[in-house]
């Protein structure tokens, strides 16, 4: 997995920002990201935060792309108050996409660090 800085942001990847940036802020989530997986369909979603249920939103664009019959992933985006993946996250990514997933980190307004 490889963390790329933000000036060197692809269109697709700056796609990925954006619906990781809206998605987060239409549920007034915490967390928003969004993946494209190898085939170059997208993902997004919001981290949920229910009594019965915590996920966070990396790891529910991967069970998306997963149940979707995805065959892995090119490239995440979290947006988040966090200043690094956490082990689930990083783990989550590295079991469906491989060590090659391109990961943009950011803030949850979609500035990317």
């Amino acid at each position: 997995m490889s963390e790329e800085s933000a000036a060197v942001l692809s269109a697709e990847d700056r796609k990925l920002v954006t619906l990781a940036r809206a998605t987060r802020a239409r549920v007034g989530a915490a967390e928003g990201a969004a993946v494209r997986d190898l085939d170059g369909r997208t993902y997004a979603a919001a981290s949920v935060e229910l009594d019965s249920l915590r996920l966070s939103a990396l790891q529910v664009c991967v069970a998306m792309a997963y149940a979707s019959g995805s065959d892995g992933l090119e490239a995440a985006v979290l947006l988040t108050e966090a200043d690094s993946l956490s082990p689930d996250d990083e783990a989550a990514l590295v079991e469906f996409g491989g060590d090659g997933v391109v990961v943009h980190l950011g803030d949850p307004r979609g500035n990317l660090r």
